[in-house]
């Protein structure tokens, strides 16, 4: 069930199968932009996807998250792989811009024929990615590339998105992160695949490693599954040695758990020390994801969260984009304002009279 591409439209996804750039770069605007023909583009693309590794960067300001992915692509180039990367940018509550830095950053991957850099502003758009990086994640990956790396903004405690849109997650942290346990009480830390101590040639980075490992090994209900109920335990030595027997122990290939336990690396970005360990943990988590069937669960339900995207948006469009309606609404302000209707009893009386709009789909609405 496709809609015909206008022939402009058409013109472009020929290029674009032909893998021209400029069609490429054509195909993400439409797309980040929603120009008239997003919708049907990435309807034509749909066949096409499934390809691409999709890998989520995210962590707090400052850890260090655009050079990591920078080295992750170099190193998967030297592989003969071709990478496209999605970087988002936070916009301006004031003006409205956003610098678009993470292409200056990467300038040294910039050139590379196989790697496409696309810089996105959020827009005003919360959860850490932009409300198209998902759709062009989408682009990139109908266009060919074997991984699509996906830079989130810093964020907090609530950005969780990148968890809804990647095969894998990693979590970028910093010795400076701040009060370690308070970390891991976020969000944040509950959908990381991997974690990366990142600048761990500075202070306190092993320190930062062990509180993680400890903490993950709590969240598992591992830690102290042995230890004596005793007064005199040192729990400042036993986190510094059980942590790391922990981590070992909990193998993630281990078939008959058949549970992933996160990985916790340390990586200096800068020098490109500890990259080579994580593009081969995410390699392993990949296989584990295909090994016991939770690629294919991650993928479908992405595919229902797009499904619900897009109806909302189109119902959204639909319902306001019709004059009728909103001078009808605005005809209610009065009882709404005396208390003789109630937002909730306006609402489903809104819903039911646009119920055949609501319906109506777009190809016959235009032909109307």
């Amino acid at each position: 069930m496709t809609v015909p591409l206008p022939p402009a439209m058409a013109a472009i996804l020929d290029d674009f199968t032909a893998r021209r750039p400029a069609a490429l770069a054509r195909a993400v605007s439409i797309v980040e932009n929603h120009r008239p023909g997003c919708d049907e583009l990435l309807g034509a693309l749909h066949a096409r996807l499934g390809h691409a590794r999709r890998v989520g960067i995210t962590g707090p300001p400052g850890a260090g998250k655009s050079t990591l992915v920078m080295r992750l692509a170099s190193t998967w180039r030297a592989a003969g792989l071709t990478v496209g990367i999605v970087a988002v940018d936070p916009t301006s509550p004031f003006t409205g811009g956003a610098l678009l830095g993470d292409r200056i950053r990467m300038e040294a991957v910039a050139l590379d024929p196989g790697i496409y850099i696309r810089s996105m502003a959020t827009r005003g758009a919360l959860g850490g990615l932009a409300g198209t990086t998902r759709e062009v994640a989408d682009v990139l990956d109908a266009f060919g590339f074997d991984r699509v790396l996906i830079e989130t903004v810093g964020v907090g405690q609530s950005e969780l998105d990148i968890a809804r849109t990647a095969d894998s997650s990693v979590v970028v942290l910093v010795p400076e992160s701040g009060d370690s346990i308070q970390t891991m009480k976020a969000g944040l830390m509950e959908i990381a695949d991997l974690f990366v101590i990142n600048k761990a040639d500075r202070p306190g980075a092993d320190r930062l490693r062990n509180e993680v490992e400890l903490m993950l090994g709590l969240r598992l209900g591992q830690m102290f599954k042995n230890v004596p109920a005793h007064h005199g335990v040192d729990l400042k030595r036993l986190v510094s040695s059980k942590a790391a027997r922990v981590a070992a122990a909990a193998d993630p290939h281990d078939d008959a758990a058949d549970r992933w336990t996160p990985t916790v690396l340390a990586t200096v970005a800068a020098k490109g020390e500890g990259v080579v360990e994580l593009a081969s943990a995410l390699d392993r988590h990949f296989e584990y994801l295909e090994r016991t069937g939770a690629l294919r669960t991650r993928r479908r339900q992405r595919l229902r969260e797009r499904v619900i995207s897009a109806a909302e948006r189109h119902l959204h469009a639909r319902l306001w984009d019709d004059r009728e309606t909103g001078a009808w609404l605005d005809g209610q302000l009065d009882a709404l304002e005396a208390g003789r209707a109630t937002p909730f009893a306006v609402a489903d009386e809104l819903l039911a009279r646009s119920a055949s709009r609501l319906a109506t789909s777009r190809t016959d609405r235009s032909s109307q």
